[in-house]
């Protein structure tokens, strides 16, 4: 796709972005945004590219609830690892238009209505900060 050797439908692009139109979308208008330099994960992107990124979700949200599709809402998801639900490995945005009764939802596991202790809170943020 970024090599131009697939067929896409471009909504946007920029030096280090484009944005295509999913083949496979949840609901009309969902699109995809893929940095141009390959980068399997988050993790791997320049932070510079992973900003663009968000940015460029902005801008194709604001788009979207201009547009004539039928979107009252947006969700943004990005896989990211193949525990996650990775399946294509270069890093990827989806912008999914939404709008009520569409049929898409994400899944919650069981125990999730559950609350979390304040310790185990306590517990997990100081295994991450200590990694900051």
């Amino acid at each position: 796709m970024i090599r131009g050797k697939s067929i896409t439908t471009k909504v946007y692009e920029n030096e280090h972005l484009i944005v295509v139109m999913d083949i496979k979308p949840i609901n009309s208008g969902h699109v995809l945004i893929v940095p141009r330099k390959h980068a399997e994960l988050l993790t791997d992107l320049e932070d510079n590219i992973a900003g663009e990124m968000l940015m460029a979700a902005k801008k194709i949200a604001i788009a979207l609830k201009k547009s004539k599709l039928r979107v009252k809402a947006v969700n943004y998801f990005m896989a990211d690892g193949a525990e996650a639900g990775q399946e294509v490995f270069h890093a990827h945005l989806h912008v999914i238009p939404r709008y009520r009764s569409d049929g898409f939802y994400l899944h919650m596991p069981p125990g999730y209505d559950r609350e979390t202790s304040r310790k185990e809170l306590e517990d997990a943020a100081s295994k991450i900060r200590a990694q900051l």
